[in-house]
């Protein structure tokens, strides 16, 4: 997508602090973090929300999971919080499918 900002900090063209990086997925930490750890993890593909998500990319979205799981074990996180958001009216403000990796900090139910 020519105007998506997570497209272009997956091509490079903007820059982040990346944590994890595969052909697949980008792990960068958030500006403006709501726990001690907060990691987004992108597909490097672009899905506009997780209601794009059909049998032909579906993999992309287990490949956030995956990926997630992976940077728990690299970095002892004993614990983690995955969101994702769909569309504007659930939170959404950048509109290319991302998992928001919250941790470092006991989480609560509801959220806050």
């Amino acid at each position: 997508m020519e105007n998506c900002l997570f497209c272009k900090i997956a091509k490079k063209e903007i820059q982040a602090a990346v944590i994890y990086e595969n052909d697949y997925v980008l792990a960068f930490n958030d500006i403006s973090p709501q726990a001690p750890v907060h990691i987004l993890i992108i597909p490097k593909i672009h899905i506009s929300t997780p209601a794009d998500i059909n049998p032909e990319n579906s993999s992309e979205a287990g490949r956030l999971v995956e990926t997630a799981a992976a940077i728990a074990k690299d970095m002892g996180l004993e614990g983690y919080r995955l969101v994702m958001n769909c569309n504007e009216i659930a939170g959404q403000s950048v509109f290319h499918l991302h998992c928001h990796m919250l941790a470092g900090r006991e989480m609560k139910w509801p959220p806050g």
